[in-house]
């Protein structure tokens, strides 16, 4: 696949609506939704939320047969939608279900890896630093998001006055903290807030956010460090995440924080990257292919001056939606006037 954004064609597709299988993870939704709106498509969000066996079976078992998808009383039923999505373990029985009844009617597409076999839907998507590969399975080097070019450039077209009144160049520093993978020693810990604390007393306009996963001691220990000059988002009130991604010059990311790093990607600005104790192989193969694009470097020790740099903006929505387009294409090429039978219901 290609690294820098792909237009995606004018298809039939504008306009028609496409299912999100969602299990209420923002994260979750923010990749289909990115892929959706490249594409033009309508969203219909089905909330699903198996429980019991059916939950612990997912992603390799079968819908629960009360859920009833394509029974007429059931939300799951014809009409049957242009494209349809899923992503996360407890989604994919749903989107099986729906490709064995709509047929070719609908367009189904995963993404990441659904841990199943091939024929799970038409199409899967994996990061380019997950190793699953096949006909039907495309890949890029960052993960799809809603931080698309247009939206960008809207943001950009408003500075709001707290961030205007920052010095340049200005940081968005977005802090993450342990997963399974990083463990954030307290000597991390300690390394973070020097880093920042430096930044701070060089005069850089910092924007700082935290996340569900930063100890609450270590936000505190960023407050006090980096003083009241900065700007700093500790969950309260209106959220300037999308405007700290739009107005920066320059980021300071986690390691750990992967959906922020590709979200920072799509400005072509530059990325320091924070390595906390740990890591994984997986991990390692993502920051490696963007350090080698050109997006990223390690932070460098408290009080080296921080280089800029440019490179291609990743829109990796974009890309995706155009394969989409492409394959949905060649399909109602070689199948006109296809009128797909609905077929009775079943378990899964």
């Amino acid at each position: 696949m290609t690294h820098a954004s792909t237009p995606v064609p004018q298809t039939t597709l504008t306009g028609q609506t496409a299912w999100i299988f969602s299990d209420g993870k923002a994260g979750h939704e923010a990749q289909c939704f990115g892929v959706v709106e490249a594409l033009g498509l309508k969203a219909e969000v089905k909330r699903v939320s198996p429980s019991g066996i059916f939950k612990l079976l997912s992603p390799w078992g079968p819908v629960a047969p009360r859920e009833g998808v394509g029974r007429v009383d059931s939300p799951l039923a014809p009409p049957w939608p242009a494209l349809a999505f899923a992503t996360g373990r407890t989604t994919i029985p749903y989107v099986r279900a729906l490709r064995r009844r709509a047929g070719l009617a609908t367009y189904t597409v995963i993404l990441m890896d659904p841990r199943t076999g091939p024929n799970s839907a038409d199409l899967i998507w994996v990061p380019e630093h997950d190793r699953r590969r096949g006909a039907n399975v495309i890949s890029t080097l960052t993960a799809p998001h809603r931080y698309s070019p247009q939206r960008l450039q809207e943001l950009r077209a408003h500075v709001p006055p707290s961030i205007a009144a920052l010095p340049r160049p200005r940081v968005a520093c977005l802090i993450g903290g342990p997963n399974g993978d990083y463990t954030y020693s307290d000597a991390d810990e300690a390394r973070l807030v020097r880093s920042l604390e430096a930044l701070a007393s060089e005069g850089l306009g910092l924007m700082i956010t935290t996340s569900r996963r930063t100890p609450s001691r270590l936000a505190s220990a960023i407050k006090s460090a980096v003083g009241s000059k900065c700007l700093y988002w500790d969950g309260e009130g209106h959220n300037p995440y999308p405007d700290f991604l739009a107005h920066a010059d320059l980021f300071f990311i986690t390691a750990d924080s992967v959906s922020m790093t590709c979200e920072a990607a799509a400005t072509g600005r530059p990325i320091y990257v924070f390595f906390p104790t740990g890591g994984s192989a997986k991990f390692d193969r993502f920051h490696a292919a963007l350090a080698a694009y050109g997006a990223t470097r390690p932070i460098p020790a408290p009080g080296t001056t921080l280089d800029t740099w440019t490179y291609e903006p990743l829109h990796s929505a974009e890309v995706i939606a155009a394969e989409i387009a492409r394959r949905w294409q060649k399909r109602a090429r070689m199948l006109p006037g296809l009128v797909v039978s609905h077929q009775p219901s079943d378990s899964g």
